[in-house]
């Protein structure tokens, strides 16, 4: 996962938890618990697009939080907002992605953990 460093906390958290969202998404009454970490990094903005980029080269999906979002409250609503951007205009603030290591490596050089 990655997170635009810039974000106030009450933003990390919402933009954290609804980006592995994305990679968690299961039916069920007690969903199991990740068998791998999940390692945060973090990201300026530029950095964030370098990274969106990169992971999109290499067809991995992911999941994405723009700064549109935190204007809306469901998830109609989240669709429309980042469907009116173009991809390579979107404020990206936050990617969840799962992927091979070798492949996460690449997509996520230069970044560092997030503290």
């Amino acid at each position: 996962m990655v997170l635009r460093e810039d974000l106030e906390p009450w933003q990390r958290l919402n933009v954290a938890s609804f980006a592995v969202s994305g990679v968690a998404a299961a039916p069920g009454v007690y969903l199991p618990m990740f068998h791998e970490p999940v390692l945060i990094f973090g990201a300026l903005a530029d950095e964030m697009k370098r990274t969106s980029g990169r992971a999109h080269a290499r067809e991995v999906a992911f999941s994405v939080f723009t700064e549109q979002l935190f204007n809306t409250f469901n998830d109609a609503d989240n669709r429309t907002a980042v469907a009116a951007v173009a991809t390579d205009d979107l404020a990206t603030v936050g990617i969840a992605f799962r992927c091979q290591r070798k492949t996460a490596d690449k997509i996520l050089k230069g970044l560092k953990l997030l503290r």
